[in-house]
């Protein structure tokens, strides 16, 4: 435990002098596991259509270098590569994520480290431990500010994610570590959660920004440019939240690990739309069959958190907007009785019957759960049937979390799945490889020249 009151100092100290092997084997495990669940989320993403023409048009006119822009088999500089990748990597609302931040800082620093050490040469070893050291600095802080409810958390503190993660491949010394986080600290984004409710997909490039951003702070800092003494206590405490808790930045730091409590997502929906999954499941697991007809519901009511209930749009405008829906992911499981990836689609989305059936899904806050979040993500769920009987189901703790993990083949199956169409089962299975064994790999542009990404 630390204890000096100068917070910056002992995170520059950190993310500049913390040895691969003083991470611990279980967070370096788990590290590998969240790249490669975010390079398969990307390739996805990269096949929507609007991420095919933004590839289109940006690419001809992107520098040239050797870091891949995931799904198109097409390679850039660094920074336009991260750039994409990110902004692919949120766009079916599938990457991973952390309660205890706040946000999704996997998404914030995988594109960009990545990005770097392929450009670069990196080892295998040193970009892992860019990776852990970047997660950890910038989710501390984005769990030390109670953010604000409008705020959308991707670009904000993840910048500091990305750019600690590059300082780190480039050597930096604590000294420059501190300007890193200052001078990143000082150009987040201030995206708002509106774009989620109204479905509209200009959120999704927040977290191609941070990517860049993160980059262009240490080639700032490179450079001799400075950030203020201070600046997470004023982006963090003033304009994007209202408190924020230094202290809590380096609370355990070393010892309890941050990258260790996040989660993987096996739907595409907002993290807090998977709670009252699990609320709906478990009423689920108690009718004949583990199912019920749609036409036999009455009505589903959901008490919830907070953010449960902001969720609780019945009319969700497009099909990016049903990601944060929650009647809208209840109706889909109700009206097809399972839980893949694919009844979450377009035809759902034009389905007249399982819109309808969001209607009749209310969903409202328990102010008891609010106090609760975010140790325990307390959602109660009722079914109401035609018949007059009713099926309960509680979540008390989402699936994914630390505490109520996935199984290592449900992770593996979400993989597979998601990469299988992009790259087909050899390649898929090679890049499966290529992250599990990262740590042994003493060049990734090497490494990676022969995995047509």
């Amino acid at each position: 435990m630390h204890t000096t009151t100068d917070y910056l100092d002992v995170l520059s100290r950190f993310a500049s002098d913390t040895r691969l092997s003083d991470i611990p084997a279980d967070v370096r495990s788990r590290c590998c596991v969240i790249i490669a669940d975010t390079l398969a989320v990307i390739a996805a993403g990269m096949q929507e259509q609007e991420m095919k023409a933004l590839t289109a048009h940006q690419l001809p006119e992107a520098g040239a270098g050797h870091a891949s822009v995931i799904g198109t088999r097409k390679r850039c500089n660094p920074l336009d590569a991260a750039l994409l990748n990110a902004t692919a990597g949120v766009w079916l609302e599938l990457d991973e994520g952390n309660f205890n931040t706040n946000g999704h800082p996997g998404i914030h620093v995988i594109p960009a480290a990545l990005a770097h050490a392929q450009q670069h040469g990196i080892s295998g070893a040193d970009f892992l431990a860019a990776v852990v050291l970047g997660y950890e600095v910038c989710g501390r802080i984005g769990g030390a500010y109670q953010m604000k409810t409008i705020v959308q958390p991707h670009g904000t503190y993840g910048v500091i994610g990305a750019a600690v993660a590059v300082a780190r491949m480039r050597g930096f010394t604590a000294a420059q570590m501190r300007q890193v986080i200052n001078v990143a600290a000082s150009t987040p984004m201030g995206g708002n959660r509106q774009t989620m409710i109204d479905g509209a997909t200009v959120r999704n490039y927040y977290a191609g920004h941070g990517n860049f951003t993160g980059q262009m702070g240490a080639r700032l800092v490179q450079s001799g440019f400075t950030g203020p003494r201070d600046a997470p206590s004023v982006t963090y405490g003033q304009l994007l939240a209202d408190h924020f808790d230094p202290a809590q930045t380096i609370s355990g730091l070393g010892d309890d690990w941050t990258l260790a409590r996040g989660y993987i997502k096996l739907y595409p929906s907002g993290r807090y739309v998977h709670s009252a999954i699990d609320a709906l499941l478990d009423a689920l697991a108690r009718a004949p069959g583990r199912c019920v007809s749609p036409a036999s519901v009455a009505r589903v009511d959901i008490r919830g958190y907070k953010m449960v209930a902001y969720l609780g749009e019945q009319r969700p405008p497009t099909l990016f907007g049903t990601r944060f829906s929650v009647p809208y992911s209840v109706a889909c499981i109700i009206s097809h009785g399972r839980t893949d990836l694919d009844i979450f689609g377009a035809d759902s989305f034009n389905n007249k019957s399982i819109m309808e059936l969001a209607t009749r899904v209310e969903v409202s806050e328990d102010p008891a759960f609010t106090a609760a979040f975010h140790e325990r993500q307390k959602v109660d769920l009722t079914i109401h049937l035609k018949d007059g009987n009713t099926l309960h189901g509680h979540c008390e703790i989402t699936k994914g979390e630390s505490a109520n993990p996935h199984s290592a083949e449900d992770i593996r199956k979400k993989f597979y799945q998601l990469a299988h169409p992009v790259w087909g089962e050899s390649l898929a299975r090679a890049v499966h490889e290529l992250c599990m064994r990262v740590e042994t790999i003493s060049d990734l542009r090497e490494a990676s020249k022969d995995l047509a990404l």
